[in-house]
Parts: C-alpha cells; sequence; structure tokens
C-alpha cells in the first residue's frame, strides 16, 4: 500500500507510474484506488464518474473485485478497481459494518486466488480514516512517499504509530519496505539536506533513485496518462521506472531468499 497522511507528496503520482513501471517491465500489476477523490483511476486513463462501479461496492456491497476491475491503457498487465465519489459516503457506512476492518483484505485474498498477480498497489486517500485502516490490514508492505521539502517528515512519526498499533493488533505481516523521495530539487540545499535526513531516518527503506520536481509529472494525469506514457523521455519518467526497477529487483531477491 501506498500511504502518506501528509497531502501534496506526491503519494497517487507514485502509486500510478510506480504500477505501470512494473506493468511495463511485463509484470501482472493491480492498482486498487482507495481515495473517493479517484486521482489514481484518471492517472490511469480508467472511468470513474459518478456511479461507476467499483471499490464502494467492494468494500460496502461485497462485490468480487474481479467484477469491476478494468484494464488500464496505460500497460498491458495493468488492471485498475476504480473509485468514484460514491466512496466518500464508506467511511460512515462502514462503522456499523460487522469486521469493518477486514472488507478490503477479503476481497483482495479472494481475488488473488483466481488472478495471480506480481504487485498490488493501494492508493489511500491523505487520513487515517476506516478506508485506510482496510488498506493497513490488507497490505504486508507500506511505501511512503517523502517530498524533498519543509516538514517532509511531518504526518510520517504518526503513520509510524498506527502501523506499530495495526502490526500489534489486526496484521502481524504489515511493514515498512520503501520510501521514496519525490519533488526533489537538485538548485537548492534543503532538497539535499532533507533528503539526507531521510536516508538517516530510514537507511535500509529508502531507494536509491529520487523523483525530481518536474512540470511534465503534473501534466500527465490531466491526459489521462502517468509520465511514462506522456513524455517517456522526462527526467520524472526515466526516474520512476528506475525507481521500479528498484523495486522489481528488491523483490526478486526477497523471494530467492524465501525459497532457500
Amino acid at each position: 500500500m501506498v500511504a502518506n497522511q501528509k497531502g501534496g507528496v506526491g503519494k497517487t503520482t507514485t502509486s500510478v507510474n510506480l504500477a505501470a513501471g512494473l506493468a511495463l517491465g511485463g509484470l501482472s500489476v493491480l492498482v486498487v484506488d482507495l481515495d473517493p477523490q479517484g486521482n489514481a483511476s484518471t492517472a490511469l486513463g480508467v472511468e470513474h464518474s459518478p456511479g461507476t462501479p467499483g471499490t464502494y461496492e467492494v468494500l460496502i456491497g461485497g462485490s468480487a473485485i474481479a467484477d469491476h476491475v478494468v484494464p488500464s491503457t496505460e500497460a498491458p498487465r495493468l488492471q485498475v478497481l476504480p473509485a468514484s465519489i460514491d466512496l466518500a459516503g464508506a467511511e460512515i457506512e462502514l462503522v456499523s459494518v460487522v469486521a469493518r476492518e477486514n472488507r478490503l483484505l477479503r476481497a483482495l485474498r479472494a481475488y488473488l486466488a483466481e488472478h495471480p498477480t506480481d504487485y498490488v498497489f493501494i492508493d489511500c486517500p491523505p487520513s487515517l480514516g476506516l478506508l485506510t485502516l482496510n488498506a493497513l490490514v490488507a497490505a504486508t508492505e507500506i511505501l511512503i512517499p517523502i517530498q524533498c521539502e519543509y516538514y517532509a517528515l511531518e504526518g510520517v512519526s504518526q503513520l509510524m504509530r498506527t502501523i506499530n498499533l495495526v502490526t500489534g493488533e489486526l496484521n502481524q505481516d504489515l511493514q515498512l519496505t520503501t520510501v521514496v523521495l519525490t519533488m526533489f530539487d537538485a538548485r537548492t540545499r534543503l532538497a539535499a539536506q532533507v533528503a539526507q535526513e531521510v536516508r538517516t531516518h530510514f537507511a535500509a527503506e529508502t531507494l536509491p533513485t529520487v523523483i525530481p520536481r518536474s512540470v511534465r509529472i503534473s501534466e500527465a494525469p490531466s491526459y489521462g496518462q502517468t509520465v511514462l506514457t506522456y513524455h517517456p523521455d522526462s527526467a520524472g519518467a526515466v526516474s520512476y521506472l528506475k525507481a521500479a526497477q528498484e523495486i522489481a529487483l528488491r523483490g526478486a531477491a526477497t523471494t530467492s531468499e524465501e525459497n532457500r
């Protein structure tokens, strides 16, 4: 899952571009849009107008994920479970549901049992409500994007406390495995200082590649695309592709160790 309760850190941008990068590399990827704004759906070229079936029907109606996933135009093996504004009411509706924090977990288990998938990206809203709690229970790994600007670690400490609480009570498999530095401006001393601070706090988790601040990255969603297809030669696209490769290599190394 991709989470950071602080808004504007490149969370959705990182989700969709890494997902597309992995899929373009030949891997099977599912993106679960868990944000009522549906920005991940937009960037992946997927319809998500009000009434579009997707995450809401899975969480509230108990529908199967397979009934509502749609292929993205961004990569051949990229599937998306879209989110519409209907999902905004799910926070309230889930309050009275039995085992409300396990809804996404059960749905994902059923889907993955029938549809082998290499990576699942859950794009969370910038809050720690019941939608994000469902993601925390369903996930085994957390990726946190951190922007190279003032107050970069703001919100991360609270998210880490929540992760520790969920790990102790609801999901012992959950762990922070990846940190991605975003919005890096090489012209400023501040960006380098923030990057160093993050690498000090998360030495093993932080990817070597940093994502630059880029107009192309910002423009891409307005065309219903990721930066990888909108402007593949741009610095942003190259960086996200490298970051996706680093994640894939880490995953392959982990799988190799588990199979020994």
